[in-house]
């Protein structure tokens, strides 16, 4: 038997005043989010962060702080006896980013599941819109709380 809960991880990796999203296309829809994705059994959510982070990006990341942990229930949007619990780290790089990332708005995304693209959105712009899911759309809240006009 499962537990009916599913653990995210994701990382807010913010330059020049831009956060990076992820666009992708799962369950024959497209979707807009943070990069990251779900704990893995036995791995902490620091490892499962980096691990994502390897996995979609190519990239190695430094945790810099907590952002925010869900405090209201979610039910998940893929799986309605599962309730969500994600939890947000700031990140940085560790080393350069080697994949393409889209600075001029939303690129396409292939209808074909799991294809996945990113792209930056600017700070002073970002709102709970862009986003598909509503933890997403609370983080993106609190980015333009703590963030626009600084």
């Amino acid at each position: 038997m499962s537990l009916p809960f599913n653990v995210r991880i994701y990382g807010i990796l913010i330059e020049n005043g831009s956060v990076l999203v992820s666009d992708e296309f799962h369950f024959g829809k497209q979707i807009t989010k943070f990069p990251g994705g779900g704990l893995q059994f036995g791995e902490g959510t620091v490892q499962g962060l980096k691990r994502e982070f390897m996995e979609e990006l190519q990239l190695e990341i430094n945790i810099t702080s907590h952002f925010y942990t869900v405090d209201f229930f979610q039910q998940s949007a893929f799986n309605n006896e599962h309730q969500v619990i994600s939890i947000y780290y700031l990140i940085e790089k560790a080393v350069p980013l080697q994949i393409e990332v889209s600075t001029s708005g939303k690129p396409e995304v292939e209808e074909k599941n799991g294809a996945q693209s990113f792209r930056w959105i600017s700070l002073d712009k970002i709102s709970a819109d862009d986003f598909t899911f509503p933890i997403d759309k609370r983080v993106a809240e609190m980015l333009a709380e703590n963030f626009q006009g600084s």
